[in-house]
């Protein structure tokens, strides 16, 4: 029966990719990719020769309707991302959500994604936590940091190396600059490092040493002290 695979793809390191995986891609009649370039050097290099579509945020709105039909007309068809589990912080979700209104099978597979890892490490509480993604970058962002500075879940985040600096001095303005937090980066790979301190202590240290790579930041929750605090003043 035709389905539609989600299948992680390694976030750094080529051994991250799941035996079962690799099975899929070479079964199914075609992969949707967000960058073929990208992926087809993945593809290669597991002697992967199912043809690729690309399928990313610019036209997934208009590729959907037309996968689906294709689903029900007996293809079955795999959704990669660059890296990680597709429809986290990546395309994906508009064709899961169509897939599952229309009755399609929809099976995704366990594996790589880069927050879990950053979360596990950075020692932060992680019996309970709330993953945000990517923060608007104007509208909307003031009013999100503001409900988040009282969120008591560990509160994970990803961002751009470019832009780490200024979003940690943001956290530090509306969380306070000695809320403990970690950033991960390089996941996986050879330069893989997480260093975790107060965000004030983060603001210096990638001031000083420029970062490179994908980031996640992972903050810990709103203390009892802090609520405490708050509520006196």
């Amino acid at each position: 029966m035709a389905k539609l695979y989600v299948i992680p793809t390694p976030v750094g390191n080529l051994e991250d990719m799941t035996m079962r995986a690799i099975r899929v891609l070479k079964e199914v009649d075609c992969i949707l990719a967000e960058d073929t370039r990208t992926s087809g050097i993945l593809l290669k290099h597991f002697d992967i020769k199912t043809r690729m579509q690309s399928h990313h945020k610019f036209n997934e709105h208009q590729a959907v309707s037309g996968i689906i039909e294709r689903i029900k007309g007996g293809e079955t068809i795999a959704l990669i991302s660059d890296a990680g589990t597709p429809a986290i912080s990546d395309p994906g979700f508009l064709l899961v959500r169509e897939c599952r209104r229309e009755s399609i099978d929809v099976e995704c597979l366990p594996g790589a994604t880069a927050f879990v890892p950053a979360l596990v490490a950075s020692g932060l509480p992680n019996d309970r936590f709330c993953f945000e993604g990517f923060l608007p970058q104007k509208k909307g962002r003031a009013t999100r940091l503001t409900e988040l500075a009282s969120e008591k879940r560990t509160i994970v985040f990803y961002e751009s190396p470019f832009r780490l600096v200024k979003t940690l001095t943001q956290f530090a303005e509306y969380f306070g600059d000695d809320r403990e937090a970690s950033v991960s980066r390089e996941i996986s790979k050879i330069y893989e490092e997480t260093v975790r301190d107060t965000l004030s202590g983060l603001i210096s240290h990638f001031t000083e040493n420029e970062p490179k790579g994908e980031i996640v930041i992972v903050v810990a929750g709103m203390s009892g002290k802090e609520k405490n605090n708050e509520k006196t003043e």
